[in-house]
């Protein structure tokens, strides 16, 4: 399964492949970000407490041929630790654009943190989106790759002519 899932993640040399992981769902998250060293960076911005960083939402530039990433995809697939985003975008751009998406805000206008990067999450509030939300959401994004309920199908989102399309794509069959 690892990889055929590797294969949607990494599908061609000149996309940067993302994964943005949940701290809270991944454990030993931060043990393996600074044992491995892959380029990462944390989303929530200023100094945390090591609590908080634990819980913390990180953004990490993957390459294939690493152990971190194998790890995340061994791990985590099947797990909701994260999603992945596939663009041509460094990662300084894509911090910039993820940290844009964190909070969102009621109708009373107060503020609440978005939990997007669980595929929980995602998979149900993309199809909700209308043009301009998408346009907003996936940015410098070409597609996102994600877990299904069922970890056995991958849901591939790209932005098209400004429509979602949601592809599903059965492991067995890929």
């Amino acid at each position: 399964m690892n990889q055929a899932v590797s294969k949607y993640i990494f599908p061609e040399e000149r996309t940067n492949a993302y994964a943005v992981i949940d701290g809270a769902s991944a454990p030993d998250l931060l043990d393996k970000l600074y044992g491995l060293r892959p380029e990462f960076v944390c989303l929530f911005r200023g100094e945390m407490e090591p609590d908080m960083a634990e819980v913390a939402p990180y953004l990490v530039r993957l390459d294939a041929q690493t152990e971190f990433a194998r790890w995340v995809i061994e791990k985590g697939w099947g797990n909701h630790w994260c999603i992945f985003a596939l663009s041509r975008a460094d990662l300084r751009q894509m911090r910039n654009h993820f940290q844009k998406l964190l909070i969102v805000y009621d109708a009373a206008g107060n503020p609440l943190r978005f939990r997007y990067y669980d595929p929980r999450v995602l998979r149900v509030y993309l199809p909700t989106c209308n043009a301009e939300e998408l346009a907003t959401f996936f940015g410098e994004v070409a597609c996102f790759v994600l877990e299904d309920k069922n970890p056995e199908t991958i849901l591939r989102f790209a932005l098209e002519s400004g429509f979602l399309r949601q592809e599903k794509i059965h492991l067995a069959d890929g």
